[in-house]
């Protein structure tokens, strides 16, 4: 059997509502599917590029909204597992891929001959009696276009497909370097001394992580289930700070994840994409087509928000560090790596409540009770769970989603 026989994406998926088969999904089918991908789009983009017949939104923008299905196929299927489930081996395939799909994006949003016929059918959009979703699609479509360099010069088109990217391949790179930065520190505690305060739901999860590393005892990461409850109920304030200062040095410790060069790699990439474009910042450049729309009216909001909130903010510091101080029976200043910890102490004696307390009502079942309870009061949808849908791991429950 070829290898294009036995890759899952090059066939219809035989599976419930043609969902992604991660059961026979294997880590060596992303690469060939993606270039198969972007092989097919630039086909299919070069058709629409090259079509003698006037453009129309049919033959134009409708059949570009409509190509590189492949390659939306398997990005929707390598990224979800990316981003839930990463290891060495797919952050690679991303490396590989990165510059690849820039690329292919890039030889889409420049190609001049596409952004005539756009450019054409978006000019006559006052007279093609649209409906709301293709006036919507047909915009969308020639914003793209402009902001991805299509009005430049040629040498200027160049200079964007160059930091372009170099874009895409540095905030890869920064975020690869968050991820294997925070996936390489463990916190590995010995004594139960050291578990003081910690409840019993969080020890467990802890000494369940040290046994699948092979180690003995109780294991603590950056991970946000193994650090928030720790910097929350842990005693030992000494640890709390390690955990902190480790959680806080993360992509800045000098050395292969370092991020310090790489941010400002992509500060100034972003400002000479911004420059290109005709604009001052990069926060012009984005904030044009958002609610904000121009840099100034969110330094007024956030000047409003902390003209507000700041008072509130004053006095619950004061709050908590009175109550540390009167805890502990001793002058000392409340640091970031006690604020949870403190925090929830004087939640706990005010309200006479705290989260270990209110964690049944959030167990995992009861909040999707709840959630889809309000989904079928607000929307007349209901949810029925079929377990024949193939999941990329155990822990992944799929549903079916029925209206009215």
């Amino acid at each position: 059997m070829t290898q294009a026989a036995s890759n899952p994406f090059f066939s219809k998926y035989k599976t419930p509502f043609e969902t992604p088969p991660f059961n026979k999904i294997k880590t060596e089918h992303y690469e060939p599917a993606f270039d198969e991908g972007i092989k097919q789009l630039a086909q299919e983009v070069e058709t629409i590029a090259g079509n003698p017949q006037p453009a129309t939104f049919k033959n134009t923008i409708e059949a570009l909204e409509y190509s590189g299905k492949l390659l939306t196929k398997v990005s929707s299927a390598f990224y979800n597992v990316l981003s839930a489930e990463s290891n060495d081996e797919m952050m690679e395939i991303s490396e590989r891929i990165s510059p690849k799909l820039s690329e292919s994006s890039n030889n889409i949003y420049l190609n001049e001959k596409l952004f005539a016929r756009v450019k054409a059918v978006y000019e006559q959009k006052d007279k093609l009696h649209l409906s709301t979703e293709e006036a919507k699609l047909l915009e969308e479509t020639y914003y793209a276009f402009s902001v991805r360099g299509a009005n430049l010069s040629a040498e200027d088109k160049a200079k964007y497909r160059e930091l372009s990217t170099e874009l895409s391949k540095l905030t890869l790179k920064f975020d690869q370097n968050v991820l294997k930065d925070e996936n390489r520190y463990e916190l590995l505690l010995t004594s139960e001394d050291q578990l003081a305060g910690l409840p019993q739901g969080v020890i467990d999860a802890a000494a369940l992580k040290a046994k699948e590393k092979g180690k003995t005892g109780w294991m603590f990461t950056l991970s946000a289930p193994s650090y928030v409850p720790f910097m929350r109920y842990a005693d030992n304030r000494e640890l709390r700070k390690e955990l902190y200062l480790a959680n806080m040095a993360v992509g800045n410790k000098g050395d292969e994840y370092d991020n310090k060069e790489n941010i400002k790699n992509i500060v100034n990439t972003r400002l000479a994409i911004a420059r290109l474009m005709g604009y001052n910042s990069f926060a012009e450049y984005t904030l044009k087509r958002r609610m904000a729309q121009k840099p100034e009216a969110v330094y007024e909001l956030t000047d409003k928000l902390l003209a507000a909130y700041k008072p509130v903010a004053v006095n619950e510091y004061n709050a908590v560090q009175g109550f540390a101080l009167g805890m502990e029976k001793k002058n000392f200043d409340i640091m970031p790596w006690d604020w949870s910890y403190y925090s929830e102490k004087l939640k706990d004696v005010k309200f006479n409540i705290n989260d270990e307390m209110t964690r049944p009502y959030f167990e995992l079942k009861q909040v999707q009770k709840g959630v889809f309870g309000l989904a079928t009061q607000l929307y007349g949808i209901t949810f029925k769970e079929n377990k024949n849908i193939p999941v990329y791991h155990p822990d992944v429950n799929t549903y079916e989603v029925y209206d009215a």
